[in-house]
């Protein structure tokens, strides 16, 4: 404490960036040690039976356990592996610190720790290769770490494609290519080379909730530029491809036929080569229009696509002029396809085993958009939006009347031949229409004009009526979008509040009424359940039930009507926003009958990185994924009793009501929370291109789920995950405890939950958030912080007693205590400094007064930089920043 007090502003700065680095260096060496410890279990076996790991998590060791333990048909484990939908949707959820570049620098360190375990290596390459290694560290010492400016949302999206460029685009094939190889001895089939168990979304780029700066303009931007990294990239894969397949004889009769078809082309024997050049020069096509279309938005050229020199000599992109450019991923997956069959019916099956099947898994996971776009807008735009029109129309305000009469308005319309308006009015905008509201509907105009390939759903924020999303499918008709000519993007209502949660059954019922929807939808629809915000409208508990419930009727109403229900879960990279680090485990705990082989969840920010940050993590990654949707589909899940659920309900009430009463009713907590957490400083962390808040004047409520999060962390009390548990779960009534326990040994579910509690309650720390109390909150809200960390204490007793363990972090334990071991002394360290840092930084004057000299606002800005990098250094020794 002494140390930190007396250090000065530069001494600060220096010590918070070394500490930041040394966390970041552990993490890079932790994914390491992960990923050699598959390594050396699968030598020490001996049994090498197909390229996956043996362990439960793992494909391999999912459909041993289906086969030998449970019994089930091969044939069945097959048709299930081929039919599962994994979609992984990657959003810019401003909680990854770290800038791009540091990101690459972090990578190539663990590159380098991996060459450097190889047995074959000299020892002056070794020498080197520590060089190399020290050079990085130095760089990254010497750069700035900090970014000075938010992102945009075009910065994001390349953030996001970067991941799939340099890790993605490798990883999935390769997995692809173990898992095909795992059915074969396992199961003894090969997997379709057009099979894609899992897929990739993107929100960045089409997520307008409460970030003004995601406009219209920017989501064609993003989408354009997706396509040209996706022809890029296939340009590339197929240059290759073409200097491979000089093959001049044996083809199969299709493949004679289509490459008669192409027109024009040097290769007259190598028929492959005469396909493949053909569509190397329609992805040129597609390149150049792409580039044209960026430099219409932008008014300035993005640079042209250089080509290799052996191109030119082989004249072969000459005349792409003359060509169509590729729209679909149909267009290039067909005659690959016939390439790929070719080559197997005429005895070349270890070459289209090769680069081409490789081409292929990529064109079915990828596409010709990288990834496609969802675009998320909040329910209330939407209601403005149609209030304009109506008042423009003069048949009254849509916003004035009650559900029914919306019901009843939306699906005259639905079924009415003429439109409410034309484009072309709200393009020029002759309706003088506030500029928010033809914001909202020029998305429609730009989602209309994009090829359906490139748009994935349509998610409604704080979504709480059938109308909110007859809303959307009445201006997706508007604006020309419909199932007919394949435009119609699908609408997914998100609920994400308590009240939501509970009232989405009857909403979804009221929504499958509506016959013109139900027409429309063709027996599919997608409902979004929103985590994070649950838990921090009602606590832990209550939102885990609330959620339970709500997944298990809607799925109950969607039955009823005959419709298959996906359920997109909105989950964050933390457990107070419903994260979790035990994936598999975590799968399987979903309330029976919800997933049925279809799994939809967000992955973001810095959750990113840990998982698909390095080649062989993003394969582990995919493989988890991909054997906990198979093993879902398989095991018997257990059916909560009664009993359980009204202990359920008793403890969700409770412990919901107590933490209503802290967070929302003591006048006291708002203040507090603003003076013992970082909150109001993380705002100039510039992490995400959103305002941290939806509205800028609001309390708790207003604030976004992921600050609130953060702001937690940071001072090692993690309130969001575990305020109100306590109160649930300690029942005076002996009879509750003992149902309380049977509910934890015998209902994984529950256990769940109870075990990412237990967990978190051991990451915080007493000391630490009593130390930022005394040093930054007012004497008058002290009290607060005490009766919080006697809340602590009643909530680590109660998950002991429910758990019967004496060991609070549960079966976490192993991994948490070795890593924690080597991270708490730096992390520590950091937190008494930052508490140092705000207690000074809070005194100084303000940035725009007139008290600030030239030299004090140098010390402000230095003592800045050290908190930024506490800030950083905190989330990357905790490991889930929000």
């Amino acid at each position: 404490g002494e140390l930190a007090r007396d250090i000065d502003p530069r001494g600060a700065l220096g010590v918070m960036k070394t500490f930041s680095i040394a966390l970041n260096l552990v993490n890079a060496a932790e994914v390491h040690h992960r990923m050699r410890l598959v390594r050396e279990n699968e030598r020490e076996e001996g049994i090498h039976v197909g390229p996956l790991p043996m362990v439960e998590d793992s494909i391999r060791g999912t459909m041993e356990i289906l086969l030998e333990k449970d019994g089930v048909d091969p044939e069945k484990i097959f048709e299930r592996l081929t039919t599962q939908k994994c979609e992984i949707v990657l959003t810019a959820h401003p909680t990854e610190v770290n800038r791009k570049t540091i990101i690459r620098k972090y990578r190539d360190i663990s590159e380098l720790l991996a060459y450097l375990e190889r047995p074959d290596i000299h020892p002056f390459e070794r020498a080197e290769a520590l060089n190399n290694m020290r050079g990085i560290i130095a760089a990254i010492w010497g750069s700035d770490e900090i970014r000075r400016v938010k992102p945009t949302v075009q910065k994001e999206a390349a953030g996001g494609n970067a991941v799939i460029e340099s890790v993605l685009w490798d990883a999935v094939p390769s997995y692809l290519r173990k898992l095909d190889a795992q059915c074969r001895v396992t199961l003894g089939k090969k997997l379709p080379v057009d099979t894609a168990p899992i897929k990739f979304a993107s929100w960045i780029g089409g997520d307008r909730d409460g970030n003004p700066n995601c406009t219209p303009e920017v989501t064609l931007e993003v989408v354009t530029h997706q396509r040209l990294r996706a022809a890029k990239l296939f340009l590339n894969e197929l240059n290759t491809l073409y200097s491979e397949l000089a093959i001049s004889s044996r083809f199969s009769k299709d493949l004679v036929a289509l490459s008669d078809s192409v027109e024009d082309s040097p290769d007259v024997k190598e028929k492959y080569r005469r396909v493949i050049g053909h569509l190397r020069k329609r992805l040129v096509r597609t390149v150049k229009d792409c580039e044209e279309k960026l430099h219409h938005i932008n008014g300035s050229v993005h640079g042209t696509v250089h080509f290799t020199s052996s191109e030119h000599a082989y004249g072969a992109l000459a005349g792409w002029e003359n060509v169509e450019p590729i729209v679909k991923a149909e267009e290039l997956l067909e005659p690959l396809k016939v390439i790929y069959d070719s080559l197997v019916g005429t005895g070349f099956e270890l070459v289209a085993d090769g680069h081409v099947s490789d081409i292929i898994r990529r064109v079915a996971v990828f596409g010709m958009t990288l990834v496609p776009l969802d675009i998320r807008e909040e329910s209330t735009r939407h209601t403005l939006a149609i209030d304009a029109i109506t008042r423009h129309l003069g048949i009254g305000s849509y916003k004035e009347w009650d559900e029914a009469a919306r019901l009843n308005w939306l699906q005259s319309e639905l079924n009415n031949r003429r439109p409410l308006f034309r484009i072309r009015d709200v393009d020029l905008n002759t309706m003088g229409l506030d500029p928010d509201v033809r914001k909202t509907l020029m998305v429609y105009k730009v989602a209309s004009e994009l090829d359906s390939e490139s748009l994935g759903a349509y998610v409604i924020s704080q979504a709480n009526t059938a109308s909110d999303v007859l809303v959307v499918m009445l201006l997706q008709k508007q604006f020309g979008m419909t199932a007919e000519n394949g435009k119609l993007m699908r609408v997914v209502p998100l609920f994400e509040t308590l009240n939501d949660l509970m009232n989405s059954p009857e909403q979804l019922a009221a929504l499958f009424k509506v016959t013109s929807y139900i027409g429309s939808i063709n027996g599919k629809q997608e409902v979004m359940v929103g985590y994070s915000d649950s838990a921090k409208d009602a606590g832990r508990l209550a939102a885990c039930w609330a959620q339970y419930t709500a997944q298990e009727a809607m799925g109950k109403v969607a039955d009823k009507y005959g419709v298959e229900l996906t359920f997109f879960h909105g989950k964050g990279g933390t457990v107070g926003r419903g994260g979790n680090p035990a994936l598999y485990r975590a799968i399987l705990s979903h309330p029976p009958n919800t997933i049925n082989g279809r799994f939809r969840v967000t992955e973001q920010g810095e959750m990113i990185r840990q998982n698909f940050g390095s080649l062989e993590i993003a394969q582990r990654s995919l493989d988890i994924y991909s054997a906990a949707l198979l093993r879902e589909s398989f095991v018997k899940r257990v059916e909560p009793k009664q009993e359980w659920r009204d202990q359920m309900q008793r403890v969700g009430d409770v412990s919901c009501a107590a933490y209503r009463h802290t967070v929302r009713e003591d006048p006291r907590f708002v203040p507090y929370f603003r003076q013992a957490t970082p909150e109001l400083e993380l705002g100039r962390l510039n992490i995400g291109s959103r305002p941290a808040k939806r509205n800028p004047k609001g309390g708790v409520e207003s604030l976004r789920a992921i600050p609130w999060t953060f702001a937690w962390a940071q001072t090692r009390m993690h309130l969001s995950a575990w305020l109100g548990v306590g109160a649930g779960l300690n029942s005076g009534d002996e009879e509750d405890k003992e149902i309380l326990r049977e509910m934890y040994e015998e209902w994984p579910w529950f256990r769940e939950i109870i075990s990412l509690i237990s967990m978190l309650i051991s990451k915080t720390d007493f000391s630490i958030t009593k130390n930022y109390d005394d040093l930054l909150v007012d004497s008058e809200l002290m009290s607060l912080g005490d009766e919080v960390r006697g809340k602590l204490v009643e909530t680590r007793q109660a998950v002991i007693d429910v758990s019967g363990s004496q060991d609070i972090s549960g079966p976490h334990v192993q991994l948490m205590r070795a890593s924690s071991t080597i991270r708490n002394p730096y992390v520590d360290s950091i937190n008494v400094v930052q508490a140092e840092i705000l207690k000074v930084l809070r005194s100084m004057p303000d940035d725009d007064s007139s008290e600030l000299t030239p030299e004090l606002r140098d010390i402000k800005n230095v003592r800045t930089d050290a908190l930024l990098h506490s800030i950083k250094g905190i989330a990357q020794g905790m490991k889930n920043s929000g």
